[in-house]
């Protein structure tokens, strides 16, 4: 058997699994697996990197499909306006689904001895479950259950049945609630508004106040290809840096609108004019050179805590949406504007999920 194996679809998974390796002693490292799913993000070069870093003895990519791959899949996603039927067609579907990943998985997991998952409401999750195989999952964002839990939004109604019926194994339900998950890995339960009994907590602080130099220049090299770059950029910077986190939020040209409204609302310190750095969201496609030529944008292809670790950085204010910014450690001031200031630009229901549930 082998030991470990992580299933990552973001950056974010990554830098959360390569902490979890970084926090073992050295003589336990470079023993585990990683798997990068191209489903929802595009890695670049990160392969060859992560199989140079030396915490992972093989990495892999895996062409996970979503299930509009499958038209034999999908012909039982139509609400039949009926509680019965509609659990009969989603026992299908969950079997199904789990079952066309097959050919796409590029690895044996029952050679694994932990298998860890982020956000397993992919099809990964249906594919474990299909084959039973335990696995543990982790949560896909940090604290992102406080605001949106996928697992009770998507399950509205009835939804002690639908738990019932996931713990047979009969449907599955992502974050906990799957019959071959062992655990569910969050960063504090104390945030969390819904209880699941297979939560456990593991602070991402004491993974990171864990590390030393060496684990965040593992880092820092793994994430950050253009290091030399950015460091030309933050010199331009001046004394009053300002960082702009951006998010895939809304229609492209509405979130054109809402980051050129964070730059004119809070891109002045003391009345001053300060030279604004903007970091695009991994899974944003928006072009924000082009429509940004006055900013600097750096590249987005890394996690935003990587900058933890860039000695001597900082930040005098950081702006954030709904990204969560309690890892951040290089800035003097964070304005996180959350719910209220997304709802200027959509309707509420589309990011209040919680309060739906």
């Amino acid at each position: 058997m082998k030991d470990r194996i992580y299933v990552c679809h973001t950056y974010y998974h990554v830098y959360v699994a390569c902490l979890k390796e970084l926090n073992l002693p050295e003589r336990d490292r470079g023993n585990a697996s990683l798997v990068l799913s191209t489903m929802s993000n595009d890695f670049g070069d990160l392969k060859s990197r992560a199989e140079a870093c030396g915490l992972f003895e093989a990495v892999y990519m895996f062409e996970e499909k979503e299930d509009v791959n499958f038209p034999e899949v999908m012909k039982y996603h139509a609400d039949r306006e009926n509680l019965f039927l509609n659990m009969l067609a989603r026992m299908k579907y969950t079997k199904l689904l789990g079952k066309m990943q097959q050919p796409y998985v590029p690895v044996d997991f029952k050679q694994y001895k932990d298998i860890y998952v982020f956000c397993d409401s992919d099809p990964i999750g249906y594919y474990l479950s299909y084959k039973k195989i335990r696995y543990h999952a982790l949560e896909d964002g940090l604290d992102c259950i406080s605001t949106y839990d996928t697992a009770r939004y998507d399950n509205r109604g009835h939804f002690k049945l639908k738990a019932f019926l996931a713990s047979l194994n009969l449907i599955f339900i992502q974050n906990g609630w799957a019959k071959y998950c062992v655990d569910m890995e969050v960063n504090d339960i104390s945030v969390l508004p819904y209880p699941c009994p297979k939560y456990t907590e593991k602070p991402r602080k004491e993974l990171t106040e864990a590390l030393d130099r060496k684990g965040k220049d593992i880092l820092v090299n793994l994430f950050i290809a253009d290091m030399e770059e950015i460091k030309k950029k933050l010199e331009r910077g001046g004394k009053n840096k300002i960082l702009l986190l951006t998010e895939p939020l809304c229609a492209p040209d509405v979130r054109e609108r809402i980051f050129r409204d964070c730059i004119e609302q809070y891109g002045r310190i003391d009345g001053e004019e300060s030279v604004v750095l903007i970091k695009p969201h991994p899974r944003d496609v928006l072009d924000y050179r082009k429509l940004f030529p006055e900013n600097i944008v750096l590249d987005g292809k890394f996690p935003m805590e990587v900058l933890n670790y860039i000695p001597d950085l900082r930040f005098r204010r950081v702006i954030s949406v709904f990204t969560v910014v309690h890892a951040i450690r290089f800035a003097e001031e964070i304005i996180y504007l959350g719910e209220d200031f997304m709802d200027q630009y959509e309707a509420p229901e589309m990011h209040r999920q919680n309060e739906l549930i």
